[in-house]
């Protein structure tokens, strides 16, 4: 696969999606309104619910003529029935799943897609921290970007890039279909800038040192959201400066309901000088935040990336960066919303936690740190 730096581009439109039971009706009405082809690659998919109605949407896309690829990771997608499989198959759908998983190298089976893009007729795209598995429904909190513009070009050509990828295999022995020509989206006057920001594990790292720069250089506020807070040292000192010179430093974390307690108790070993350099700490209580999106002044990243040093070092990973006043008022207040929603760690009370609270974190952090060295 040949990677090129994504650049920005002026003339676009975000309309931030927060929660399932706003970006799920709007991505179906996207794909429901093709006409011409419906783009679609997933890390997470899974038989049920969620999984019946996107398949119905694909599905009932491609009988009608609109061409319909669907890229999955061969590991995240283990849970997809065979029964469904063949639905998708039978409808016309052309599907693809990266890297399954095999008797070759561990380094191998460890790379995952763990991107989420949809990408609708060249003229809308979507990306986030979603996937087609049910707890999106209720159990898990998410959030989306709806996008429009010249941006979604290289939204489809990471796409693009994948599908034809060696690591890529089809489910049938059928002829491979041929992608569509692509289509151009017109910029808007007076639209957002914005790119889209990859990774690929450790050979190529985007994301990181963009994040990186934009908190080195933050002005005002530094908010970020990850559901799996295990930070490289560079990004955990980096957070601590600013907060030291004065930036209102904030993390949204995952409280008790978390999906890997031990990856929570693996990053709680990093509260205590987080809190001590100034950094407020929140852990969400309604349900398990699944949700990653940053906000440096007016910089906004939304998408895949968790922002810990196991995605960054192995998956695939595609972020949408913009620079937009109104988009970032609009996470600004979401971020409140949430931490309205959350508890926040106190310095005194951390201080005070329990010795098995404590030994937890040794624990998993011990763990954490083998495996880490282990790459």
């Amino acid at each position: 696969m040949k990677y090129q730096p994504l650049t920005w581009h002026a003339g676009n439109r975000f309309t931030l999606l927060p929660e399932a039971s706003r970006f799920l009706p709007a991505m179906l009405e996207a794909i429901n309104h093709a006409n011409h082809y419906v783009l679609v690659e997933l890390y997470l998919m899974e038989s049920g619910a969620l999984a019946d109605q996107v398949i119905q949407a694909l599905t009932t896309a491609a009988q009608r003529g609109v061409r319909v690829y669907l890229l999955l990771d061969g590991f995240g997608s283990k849970g997809l029935a065979s029964s469904d499989r063949e639905r998708l198959l039978h409808a016309g759908v052309a599907l693809r799943f990266f890297n399954p998983v095999g008797l070759h190298s561990l380094a191998r089976n460890l790379s995952r897609d763990h991107r989420k893009i949809i990408v609708v007729d060249g003229q809308i795209a979507f990306t986030g921290g979603f996937g087609a598995v049910d707890e999106f429904l209720e159990a898990w909190y998410d959030i989306a970007v709806r996008i429009e513009g010249p941006v979604i070009a290289d939204w489809e050509m990471l796409f693009r890039t994948l599908w034809r990828s060696r690591l890529t295999r089809a489910e049938d022995k059928r002829p491979p279909a041929p992608l569509p020509q692509q289509r151009q989206a017109e910029a808007f006057e007076g639209g957002a800038i914005g790119r889209a920001i990859q990774g690929r594990g450790y050979r190529y790292q985007a994301i990181r040192h963009s994040l990186y720069r934009r908190v080195q250089g933050v002005q005002g506020r530094l908010w970020l959201c990850t559901p799996y807070f295990v930070p490289t040292f560079t990004l955990r000192r980096r957070l601590a400066r600013a907060a030291k010179r004065g930036v209102d430093v904030r993390l949204l974390l995952p409280g008790a309901k978390h999906d890997h307690p031990s990856v929570r108790y693996a990053g709680q070993r990093f509260y205590q000088s987080m809190l001590k350099a100034g950094v407020r700490i929140y852990e969400f209580q309604p349900t398990f935040i699944h949700a990653k999106f940053v906000l440096a002044d007016d910089w906004v990243s939304i998408g895949s990336c968790n922002f810990d040093h196991w995605n960054l070092h192995w998956n695939l990973e595609a972020n949408q960066e913009v620079m937009d006043e109104r988009l970032a008022q609009d996470v600004c207040a979401m971020f409140e919303r949430n931490f309205s929603a959350s508890k926040e760690v106190l310095a005194e009370e951390w201080a005070a936690r329990s010795w098995k609270q404590r030994a937890f974190e040794w624990i998993f952090g011990t763990l954490d740190s083998v495996i880490t060295r282990l790459k």
